[in-house]
């Protein structure tokens, strides 16, 4: 049985160390083998925290079991704080940049009473939406390795996918829980902004307009049971963080049960397999009783235009800072991305007045459509590297987050799904709901699962 293990999800491991069928320890040993087994074709995971997490297991299998997660290993993306590692950024400058407190969410799933297991892989600084670096090296994507794994949060993707962990945390500003959730074949929740708190004590300890309006932290799994279950933990107001808030984690039935379908994206063309995934996710809520309406959400390319505004203003002042540690072809590509966006063309004024309309005329767009399903990405994974093109890379990776760039300018929750596989890839979709309103979107996530199943995890491909 213990070979086996890290295949279930870690609301299974929960409960199979609670009733003690297992041990906890059984269940960390089980993850560290796979990792020395699957890591090395991948490399999704940084460091493994195998002494500690032992260590932690036996403590567990120690006492009578307390929190809802009671002995399940996790694993963190490398610019969370995690107590007793680095947090690095995925730079060589901060390879030995210690926290003295571990990151709101790390603490929480350690209250619930997990284990962290080891760190993950992602790009420098989290600005690509690849992962690679010059400190740890690529991650690879399981299912075809000539293709990007996704990013910032690449290393917990593929992790999962592998069954190298049962539920991770990352983070996302420009879909870094979702586009690795779609590379690999795993699901992810990008909540509410302010609903999971976000802070770190690395300087800098106040973070800049673009991460305080758009960046948040979130769990990843393999098992949309164990994202409804992160949620519950991981929500919730932390003084360390001004900007959250202690919201209720469910609303009110929604008045109407229409599902809006996004089967165009402007600037875009929409694989089948995207619009077979899409349709198909669209079929089971309707099963369940919803009604079912191609329809473009508003205003989609007033969104994007405003979402590269935001960020690339901060990135801009920046680049004399971060460009000094980062590599020169990453560096590169963040000029070519602002030089996309002019500030002086969007002043502050009129960034942040459209930035409210926009959100004020999507919350009524869910009053008549509390479910939105469409795409992940625009296109299936690129190649390694395809982001670096001089020429036309940064245009590839824009195009890509065509839908991604709701999430975060709007602050609105978004779930990623798997909805199954074609010619060797993961297909996924997206659901948005209102903000605050993460429920709906699990919900539904939960019962589109309960029909597709799920694709990880898998040996990765060699």
């Amino acid at each position: 049985m213990e070979s086996e293990l890290w295949r279930n999800s870690a609301t299974q491991l929960a409960r199979m160390i609670r009733d003690r069928e297992v041990s906890s320890r059984e269940v960390v040993e089980s993850h560290l083998k796979r990792i020395e087994v699957v890591n090395p074709r991948v490399n999704a995971v940084t460091v493994v925290l195998e002494a500690s997490a032992l260590s932690a297991a036996d403590d567990a299998d120690r006492r009578p079991p307390a929190g809802p997660l009671h002995g399940v290993p996790f694993t963190i993306k490398e610019n969370l704080d995690c107590l007793g590692s680095a947090t690095t950024q995925g730079l060589h400058a901060m390879v030995d940049a210690m926290p003295t407190l571990d990151a709101p969410a790390v603490a929480r799933m350690k209250s619930a009473g997990a284990i962290p297991l080891a760190r993950t892989n992602m790009p420098e600084m989290g600005l690509r939406i690849t992962t690679d670096n010059v400190l740890r090296g690529r991650t690879l994507n399981p299912w075809v390795p000539t293709r990007t794994a996704g990013g910032s949060s690449g290393g917990e993707g593929a992790a999962l996918a592998t069954g190298m962990t049962p539920i991770g945390l990352g983070n996302d500003i420009g879909g870094s829980l979702r586009n690795p959730a779609y590379c690999c074949g795993i699901t992810s929740l990008k909540p509410t902004t302010g609903r999971i708190p976000h802070a770190s004590t690395l300087p800098p300890l106040d973070f800049n307009l673009s991460a305080q309006m758009m960046c948040v932290d979130g769990p990843m799994a393999r098992h949309v049971e164990d994202l409804q279950l992160a949620y519950q933990l991981l929500a919730g107001r932390d003084p360390r963080d001004p900007f959250s808030v202690a919201a209720p984690l469910q609303g009110p039935p929604p008045q109407n049960k229409r599902v809006a379908l996004v089967t165009a994206i402007p600037g875009a063309t929409l694989s089948d397999s995207a619009l077979t995934a899409i349709r198909r996710a669209g079929a089971e809520l309707s099963a369940q009783g919803w009604q079912l309406e191609e329809v473009a959400p508003p205003e989609l390319e007033r969104v994007n235009e405003l979402w590269g505004n935001l960020l690339g203003v901060d990135i801009t002042q920046m680049l004399p800072v971060i460009g000094q540690v980062m590599s020169e072809s990453a560096v590169a590509l963040l000029h070519r991305l602002t030089s996309a966006f002019n500030p002086e063309s969007m002043p502050s004024l009129v960034l942040h007045t459209e930035r409210a309309r926009l959100m004020r005329t999507w919350s009524e767009f869910f009053q008549d459509y509390p479910l939105v399903i469409g795409p992940t990405w625009t296109d299936i994974p690129f190649l390694h590297d395809a982001d670096l093109d001089p020429e036309g890379g940064y245009e590839m990776m824009l195009k890509q987050l065509l839908f991604i760039t709701p999430g975060n300018l709007l602050g609105i929750p978004a779930v990623a799904l798997p909805m199954g596989v074609a010619n060797g890839l993961p297909t996924g979709i997206q659901i948005y709901a209102d903000l605050w309103r993460e429920d709906l979107c699990l919900h539904a996530a939960a019962q589109i699962e309960k029909a597709v199943g799920q694709v990880c995890p898998i040996d990765p491909v060699s």
